[in-house]
């Protein structure tokens, strides 16, 4: 697994831990992946290639085996994105759920971003998901 893939991997993991590909989520991963090198110069056919093999990988290992292949072909700065991409996802839907919540708890032991720093992230997207404005 390449770095490419091991970042898309992470988001991967993280749309489809709860065990359904939510399309909101799948939508949202495809979007965070095209604005970034090197996914915004890939065609369709080479993104879907990727995709195809990391599904098979998560179906085959599940999400946490795709987290334990992924994290350390990461350098620490892409680690950090990557956790703050998928705690991005996981909220996505603006339910947390438990099997989500492990999901990000996971891959915070498999990275090198120290733990404060993973919940300052966490925190950071419960306040950008909050509904401020509900009466």
């Amino acid at each position: 697994m390449n770095s490419s893939e091991a970042f898309a991997a992470i988001g991967l993991a993280a749309v489809a831990c709860d065990g359904a590909l939510d399309g909101e989520e799948a939508a949202m991963l495809r979007q965070l992946l095209e604005v970034r090198s090197p996914y915004a110069n890939l065609g369709e056919a080479v993104m879907g290639a990727m995709f195809d093999g990391l599904l098979g990988r998560l179906r085959s290992g599940g999400w946490e085996q795709l987290l334990v292949e992924a994290a350390p072909v990461l350098t620490p700065p892409q680690q950090e994105t990557a956790y703050a991409m998928a705690a991005l996802l996981v909220h996505t839907n603006r339910s947390l759920k438990p099997v989500e919540q492990a999901m990000l708890q996971r891959l915070g032991e498999l990275i090198s971003v120290p733990a404060e720093r993973c919940g300052q992230i966490l925190d950071v997207m419960a306040v950008l998901h909050r509904d401020s404005l509900k009466s």
